[in-house]
Order: C-alpha cells, then sequence, then structure tokens
C-alpha cells in the first residue's frame, strides 16, 4: 500500500495539465456499449477507477485497449450482469445499468461500493428505471432491471439533496434506445453530463437541453460508433489551483476551463487570490495575505462538495474564521480530524465546519480516508511546516492521474513510498 511523503514550504511553481474528467470518462466508457460498432474515447485519465471500469466492460464482453490517453471499445456481443467483485471498488459503475437495459432490455448489476461519505442511494436511478417501464427488484445485494419494451415518459430526478449526477446520466442511457420521447426534469446540470449528452448524440442520440434542468431524449432505432475527446478534470484544476494558493505559488492550469469552475473561481478571488483566464486555461497566484470565506456546497453550478475538503485544507491558513457547510453529503468531514493532527483547529456543528485559521500547519503522519480527503491532505501537507506522510494514497489515485509526479514538476518535494 503506498504512502506519499510530502516536504511541505516550497511554493508550487510553472506549468501543469489538467488531465481529463474522471467523472466523465466513466459513463462515457459505460455508455459505448449501447452499440456494437467502436467507440474511441480520447483524452482519458490513467486511473485505478478507469481501469476498473475498463475490466468491467472487457467483463461484460466488450473489447477494450488503452493507448496513449485513448480508450478503444467494441462491445459488439454483451453480457447483462455484473457480479460484486467487479464493482464493488467504486460507486461509478453503477452507470452501467443504464446501457445495460437500454441495449439488452435487462440487467443485473450488483450495489457498488466506492468512497464512504454518508449514504448515496440509488433510488432515482431506479425510479428513472421504472418511469421508462421496466421492472426493477433489488435482493441479495443486486439490483435487477427489465422490461420488454422502454418507452419514453417524463421523469423526475430531483431528490433531497438536489439532482442525481449518475442518476440523470444512466436514465439518459437508457432512453436512448427508448421509443418516444423522455423529457427529465430537475436533471443534473454538470458539465460531465453535458459531455455524455455530446457523446451519445455523436453516436447518434438525439439529446437536447443537457445543462439545464430539463433534457429531452427522442429515442433511437440504434446508435453507431464515434469518436469523442473527454472535458478536462474541473475538480484537478479546483485542486492544484488550491495548492498553488496555499503554497503562495504561481501556476498555469493549462486546458483548465473556466466556465466550468465559477463558484470555486469567485471563491477564490474573494478568499485573496489572483485568477487570470484566457483560452488556454487558467493562472493562479498569491502574494498577499488570504482572507476567510463562508462556502456552502451546492448542485452544479454551485460550489462543488468534491472541492469542500481541499478549500477547507486552505482556510486553515487564513487568519480568522470561515464557515464551511455541506448540503450534499451528510459525513464528509471525514477529514477534520486528519488536518487537525497537522495543528488545523476546526470545530464541527452539524453540516457545518467552522475553521480558525491562520496557525501554520505542522507535518505529522495522516491517513487518507477518501478521494476528496486525500487531495485535502496533500493541500495542508504543501503548506505544513516539516513532513507529512499520508498513508492510504489508492483513495488519491483513484481521481489525480499521476499527482506526485505533476507536483514535482511544480517543485514541491513529494515522494512515493511503496511498501512491500
Amino acid at each position: 500500500m503506498d504512502s506519499l511523503l510530502i516536504k511541505g514550504g516550497a511554493p508550487l511553481c510553472g506549468e501543469v495539465t489538467i488531465s481529463g474528467a474522471k467523472n466523465a470518462a466513466l459513463p462515457i466508457m459505460a455508455a459505448a456499449l449501447l452499440t456494437k460498432e467502436p467507440c474511441v474515447i480520447q483524452g482519458v485519465p490513467d486511473l485505478s477507477d478507469v481501469r476498473f471500469m475498463g475490466q468491467i466492460l472487457s467483463w461484460l464482453g466488450a473489447k477494450v485497449r488503452f493507448d496513449a490517453g485513448n480508450v478503444h471499445i467494441e462491445a459488439r456481443e454483451v453480457k447483462g450482469a455484473a457480479e460484486y467483485d467487479l464493482v464493488r471498488k467504486m460507486r461509478g459503475s453503477i452507470c452501467i445499468m443504464g446501457p445495460l437495459l437500454g441495449r439488452l432490455h435487462k440487467a443485473t448489476v450488483s450495489l457498488p461500493g466506492g468512497c464512504v461519505i454518508g449514504a448515496r442511494p440509488i433510488n432515482l436511478h431506479l425510479k428513472g428505471f421504472e418511469a421508462l417501464g421496466a421492472r426493477v427488484t433489488i435482493g441479495g445485494g443486486y439490483v435487477r432491471a427489465s422490461g420488454r419494451r422502454l418507452t419514453g415518459a417524463p421523469i423526475f430526478l430531483g431528490g433531497r439533496s438536489g439532482s442525481t449526477v449518475l442518476g440523470t446520466a444512466n436514465v439518459i442511457m437508457a432512453a436512448a434506445l427508448a421509443d418516444g420521447v423522455t423529457v427529465i426534469e430537475s436533471a443534473a446540470c454538470e458539465p460531465e453530463v453535458v459531455d455524455l449528452a455530446s457523446f451519445l448524440n455523436a453516436m447518434g442520440a438525439r439529446i437536447t437541453g443537457a445543462g439545464s434542468p430539463t433534457i429531452t431524449i427522442t429515442g433511437v432505432k440504434a446508435l453507431h460508433g464515434a469518436v469523442h475527446k473527454i472535458i478536462p478534470d474541473r475538480i484537478e484544476a479546483a485542486t492544484y489551483a488550491i495548492a498553488t494558493a496555499a503554497t503562495r505559488g504561481e501556476v498555469t492550469l493549462k486546458s483548465a476551463r473556466a466556465d466550468h469552475l465559477g463558484a470555486v473561481l469567485d471563491k477564490l478571488r474573494e478568499a485573496g487570490v489572483c485568477i487570470e483566464t484566457n483560452g488556454a486555461g487558467i493562472k493562479v497566484h498569491r502574494t498577499g495575505k488570504l482572507r476567510p470565506v463562508d462556502i456552502t456546497t451546492l448542485p452544479y453550478s454551485g460550489f462543488p462538495t468534491d472541492v469542500q475538503a481541499q478549500m477547507m485544507a486552505l482556510m486553515t491558513l487564513t487568519p480568522g474564521i470561515s464557515i464551511i457547510t455541506e448540503r450534499i453529503f451528510e459525513s464528509r468531514f471525514m477529514h477534520v480530524s486528519e488536518l487537525a493532527r497537522l495543528g488545523a483547529d476546526i470545530e464541527i456543528e452539524g453540516p457545518s465546519a467552522i475553521v480558525k485559521g491562520g496557525k501554520p500547519l505542522s507535518g505529522a503522519p495522516v491517513m487518507a480516508s477518501d478521494l476528496r480527503a486525500s487531495a485535502a491532505l496533500v493541500v495542508a501537507g504543501l503548506a505544513a511546516r516539516g513532513t507529512t506522510t499520508i498513508s492510504r494514497v489508492y483513495h488519491v489515485d483513484r481521481g489525480y492521474e499521476d499527482i506526485d509526479g505533476k507536483l514535482r514538476k511544480l517543485g514541491a518535494r513529494v515522494e512515493r513510498i511503496t511498501e512491500s
């Protein structure tokens, strides 16, 4: 099990190229199951989650080949079931259910695993499948959906914490080959949903409204192969921007899209970070003192829950009091206890974390509990005095391509320790 050893205090400087978005790549790879023809997905990050998805698609019968950032998928023959050992490692594997149901009119998928950051039920996915005419049952740890004929329908996907990104993706994929017209209300508006719709339209689907709360899918008889390039990862870009601010650095985020990062860039500017944008990327630098900010996580285009932990790490360095409220997941403050080991002063009151910042952080051994918590510990370790050792970094490898290599190129003193 690998660890990261970080000797803090070095400012990040230079350029870093932002990788393709994991949260776009996974459902787009799954969508290739909707056609027998070859698909090529470009700019796919080399991540453990992406490789897991490739293994799942291969087990289902698809031919999958990774080639220098491109994934070639040809699903001439497809099985309609995915077992527990295949999907237990990541929650995103549930997105194979929509394309299996759409193509085969049946799907059996084990309830998935992934990061433990609170209840993330798939009831809205199943509600959407049932609205299309599928019969859905759950038993023995498996979800089974079947329907001889899927028919377009109006579907409302709003939930307790807002819209569901994977649920929206799953229903779009299932509806792409259904008879008639499906209208999804309270659809997720995330850029990753827009990217999926763009890929499906390139395959011959008829989808309009992606990026808005109302998405319309007019079913077609068949889809064909396509070539598509994944959007850059807005969460990775946000993480490097925050790490740059934490270390008083100056970094250009190549390929990052400012139009996908509005809420994050707004809060960084409010905190005293200089942000410059152009067509080639985003330049981030800080010379003065940080200012405290209050943050509430919300569905897109609000502040993303996947950046909450990293921003909290930055606020521990900021003189004054910041209040960070988590409205998406109820158990996403597990990084607080580990940040406290580095000297952070944070109190939890219900859904809010009260950060009393400004005290220097000191390096210490810490343990990653989930993907974004591990990113927060990296940010804190880069800014802390002394050495921080982060164990269980397989979490960070799920969402950040070559994070230690990229950080070293920016001047960070980071070493990966491989334990036997």
